[in-house]
């Protein structure tokens, strides 16, 4: 299954946060939307970076004074691991459990298409075999 098929079910919305908004603006948009991670985007188009909820949890325990009035750009990660439409679902659940992420933006011709998380790949992944299991059986009773 190509990632394509998970945005078409899920939709391609993204969050998006500027660099220059605080932390605290960050973790009200994570908590209204009840979601893990914000992609970082000047232009709603160029990914900047990405801040999740572990990069925050991370920032507060090593921060001596609370960094909720700090910018987004001062917490988020830079190096952001991103696929395409045309990428296979199991190859991107490799990916993503070797790589330890839970949020993959999508990017076609250099701009942002959609984000995947963890849970859309798996629940893409049972749906999959739940048809597959039921293909099957409908071949077996219709013997």
């Amino acid at each position: 299954m190509r990632i394509s098929s998970v945005l078409a079910h899920k939709g391609s919305a993204v969050a998006t946060v500027r660099t220059d908004a605080t932390v605290a603006d960050a973790v009200g948009v994570l908590s209204r939307l009840d979601i893990g991670a914000l992609v970082v985007s000047d232009d709603g188009r160029r990914i900047d970076g990405i801040v999740s909820e572990r990069d925050v949890v991370r920032r507060l325990s090593a921060a001596a004074s609370s960094p909720l009035h700090e910018t987004v750009a001062s917490i988020m990660s830079s190096d952001v691991h991103t696929c395409s439409p045309e990428d296979d679902t199991e190859q991107l659940m490799s990916t993503m459990t070797n790589r330890r992420i839970r949020h993959v933006p999508v990017v076609e011709a250099g701009e942002l298409q959609g984000i995947v998380s963890i849970g859309d790949v798996v629940k893409a992944k049972i749906e999959e075999l739940e048809r597959h299991r039921k293909e099957l059986e409908d071949y077996i009773t219709a013997r």
